[in-house]
């Protein structure tokens, strides 16, 4: 097989015999998807690896991964890249879903992969922990993003600045206070942006979080992304 063919095929079980999850890594050098194979978890099987548009649909058709590892340029095919794969290869695989890992963090990049139908992008500063929680939350049916990428999908895809959930629950549990600073950290602000923009110390900052992650039974900023993007809070 050439690079840009689909390779390195597993069958699709862990070390003790049991149903894994199953991963294919799509990126044109050979040396970042070694490192994100050696680094995954013993819980995420990868069952291939490709390195263009048309082996990555090969790959995809050939072991029907739950979820695919996918970065957004990539050589081959009509020169669409990740999203060309994804509106070629998903058809053919309902149940595979897409996760966007890049090195661009640039709005038109993440449009144009979450359009076609990627469930998340995060890009290759996040670490491998990161990676693997990503996979696994899109694997449950998430949408995840790093958060500084959170606010081109809201812009993109029409959601309203301030727009709120009326009758939420949820979100009547937080103080005004408490929103704002959700919003900001939602939107992927440091903590000393945050404070900087509200006009309040990094520690009151970090109080607010706590209070608000706790208060929605969210464990971390990622999540509450999510749960923002859902309400169309940002």
């Amino acid at each position: 097989m050439t690079e840009g063919d689909a390779t390195n095929t597993t069958d699709a079980t862990d070390d003790t015999g049991d149903t894994a999850l199953t991963v294919a890594i799509v990126d044109d050098h050979s040396i970042f998807r070694a490192g994100v194979r050696a680094g995954l978890p013993a819980d995420l099987l990868v069952v291939g690896e490709a390195a263009t548009v048309d082996g990555a649909v090969d790959l995809v058709a050939a072991t029907a991964p739950r979820v695919v590892l996918l970065d957004v340029h990539l050589p081959g095919g009509a020169g669409g890249g990740g999203a060309e794969v994804i509106a070629r290869a998903a058809p053919g695989s309902p149940d595979t879903r897409f996760l966007a890992l890049s090195v661009s963090d640039a709005a038109d990049d993440v449009v144009r992969v979450i359009r076609a139908g990627a469930r998340g992008y995060i890009t290759k500063s996040s670490s491998v922990a990161d990676v693997a929680e990503a996979v696994r939350r899109v694997a449950d049916g998430d949408a995840v993003f790093s958060p500084r990428l959170a606010g081109f999908v809201l812009d993109a895809f029409g959601a309203v600045s301030g727009e709120t959930a009326q009758g939420d629950a949820e979100l009547d549990r937080l103080s005004a206070r408490e929103q704002e600073v959700m919003r900001l950290i939602a939107r992927g602000y440091a903590y000393k942006e945050v404070a900087a923009d509200l006009f309040i110390s990094v520690k009151t900052v970090e109080t607010h979080v706590s209070k608000v992650l706790r208060k929605l039974q969210l464990s971390n900023r990622h999540e509450l992304t999510a749960w923002a993007l859902q309400r169309k809070l940002l």
